[in-house]
């Protein structure tokens, strides 16, 4: 492993008392607005199905899937959950499932950093819909990218059958569960599962597919109920008979262990963990950690969340690294773009972050804050490569336009400067950490390693936007395209397609609309940045083995 050799490292940021004081009360006041509605909206989440539902699980002697995740963690550590946002907004005439009906994220158990799948049978009896099984997907490809043993807390009806369609037959579907336990065995990645309530039909397959089957009395599994099983070849039987604890213990030998309820099952899996030798090593090193010279409750104040102006991206990065240092990568060349060798948590990392400012070239060429030029694409695409060639991580800050268009830049080849910075991104075989912290609109999504681009994890604060373009542009643009077929309208008529276009903008721009749907997986509070990206880093560096990288044909 090579020793990270940056420049030297140069201080960054200036004091928040030097700043514009109404403007950045007015800034932290506004931020504080949305962080106070999510943690609100969080709150009702992580109540599921609601404290009628909770209560009727607790009646059933079971705990619910917080509550068994809450026991399985060591003491005194987080869980650090993903997806909390998953299904927000979407299947309301079934009642919107929070968080999609089940819980997932990455906690520490007997001292190891472990993957918790978790149903919540609070939620639809724990059913799975098309984003339910998104999320445990996404599950699945965090242990699989950062080699951490994952553990499934069953609970669950199955297949949400009224839109069954959605989540049985295609390849990111139902069997894309079992066909990855069985990778992940093969990769010798640590797999448990513990049956605490009802697991039906081809979700039985999941904790057979397991190295390690638990399961606690008056759960079940079956691949058909006792209805079924009735209607289609006359045979009566309960459930207990059927697929009970004792069935699958002591008669088909299916489970591994047999644990009265779900406080014994937990401490099964504990004992389980205990009893393995878990490689704890990491694939970056690390030295002391230094807090940065700003506090971090500065990051609400440096730009509105609606609004965000210009401003300097190294006031953001001052804050989130240690010792709020910087040695910066082609400082004075391709300014719209913020390259640089940095700390956090003590591990060297490369940063790419979009300048908000207005900036001049050289040459005295200006260019607007946001947006990806030649030049930048370039110094870009030039340092993911060097990270890469040095095996450093890299963090990609979002607040980004786009690529310049027109034709300067079109002649000035533009599509294949943008291209080259693309095929840095696809190919780069360093864990890449995403945060997006205004717009990331267009091809600049792409090109700072958004979700299709597998970052290790993806973060946006509230004033984050994504889409592919910005709501006034897109209005503008599509209010032409009507009214070339439409013809001549009065200015009340345009004035009302124009808003009706906004609206939709804003609201599929919204992170949260993202997060619903799994493209981002958490929504964070902004004064939480540094410490959410020091336990990704801790999480990424359990990956012991890095290929070389290849970057294949690159437009020059």
């Amino acid at each position: 492993m090579k020793k990270w050799v940056g420049g030297p490292m140069d201080k960054i940021g200036t004091s928040a008392d030097t700043w514009d004081d109404q403007q950045f009360q007015t800034n932290c006041q506004d931020f504080l607005k949305y962080i106070s509605m999510y943690k609100e909206e969080h709150k009702k989440i992580k109540l599921g199905g609601g404290t009628v539902a909770i209560e009727k699980q607790h009646n059933k002697k079971r705990l619910t899937g917080r509550e068994r995740i809450d026991h399985l963690l060591d003491p005194g550590t987080q869980f650090f959950e993903m997806g909390i946002y998953a299904a927000w907004g979407m299947y309301e005439e079934y009642g919107s499932p929070p968080a999609s009906g089940t819980i997932t994220g990455i906690g520490i158990i007997e001292g190891y950093d472990c993957v918790i799948v978790a149903n919540d049978a609070t939620v639809k009896a724990g059913a799975y819909f098309e984003v339910t099984l998104k999320k445990t997907l996404r599950a699945q490809q965090i242990a699989l990218e950062n080699n951490l043993p994952i553990i499934y807390l069953v609970d669950s009806a199955g297949v949400f059958l009224p839109l069954q369609d959605q989540v049985f037959p295609d390849e990111a579907h139902f069997g894309r569960i079992f066909y990855n336990n069985a990778r992940l065995s093969a990769l010798g990645i640590p797999q448990i599962a513990a049956v605490m309530g009802p697991c039906v039909a081809g979700g039985a397959y999941l904790p057979v597919m397991c190295d390690k089957y638990i399961i606690v009395e008056g759960a079940s599994m079956f691949l058909a109920g006792p209805a079924l099983v009735k209607a289609a070849i006359g045979q009566d039987i309960d459930h207990d008979t059927l697929g009970g604890a004792k069935t699958h213990s002591a008669i088909s030998g299916t489970a591994d262990y047999h644990e009265k309820d779900d406080l014994d099952g937990l401490k099964r899996i504990r004992s389980i963990l205990s009893g393995i030798n878990i490689s704890n090593s990491t694939a970056f090193e690390k030295s002391e950690s230094v807090e940065s010279q700003f506090p971090s409750d500065d990051l609400i104040g440096i730009f509105h969340p609606e609004n965000p102006g210009q401003y300097d991206v190294r006031e953001v990065i001052s804050r989130i690294v240690d010792g709020s240092n910087l040695s910066e990568y082609k400082k004075t060349y391709g300014k719209t773009l913020v390259c640089g060798t940095v700390k956090i948590g003590g591990m060297n990392i490369g940063i790419v972050a979009n300048q908000r400012k207005i900036s001049r070239t050289e040459l005295g060429e200006m260019q607007m804050g946001g947006v990806i030029y030649s030049d930048s694409a370039d110094k870009g695409a030039r340092f993911i490569m060097n990270c890469n060639q040095d095996k450093i991580p890299l963090v990609f800050i979002h607040d980004v336009n786009g690529f310049m268009i027109g034709k300067t830049s079109e002649w000035g080849g533009i599509a294949k400067d943008g291209a080259k910075m693309v095929n840095a991104v696809s190919n780069s075989i360093v864990p890449k950490i995403t945060l997006v912290i205004g717009g990331s609109y267009g091809a600049g999504n792409y090109a700072l390693s958004g979700r299709a681009y597998n970052p290790r994890f993806m973060f946006a604060w509230p004033s984050a936007k994504i889409a592919v373009m910005g709501g006034d542009s897109a209005a503008k643009t599509l209010v032409q395209i009507k009214l070339a077929k439409m013809g001549e309208v009065d200015e009340k008529t345009k004035s009302e397609l124009i808003s009706k276009i906004k609206k939709l903008y804003h609201l599929q721009s919204d992170p949260r609309y993202a997060a619903a749907r799994m493209w981002i997986d958490e929504i964070i509070d902004p004064r939480e940045t540094r410490n959410v990206l020091i336990r990704s880093l801790e999480i990424v560096a359990h990956q012991t083995k890095m290929p070389e990288p290849k970057f294949g044909v690159l437009q020059v």
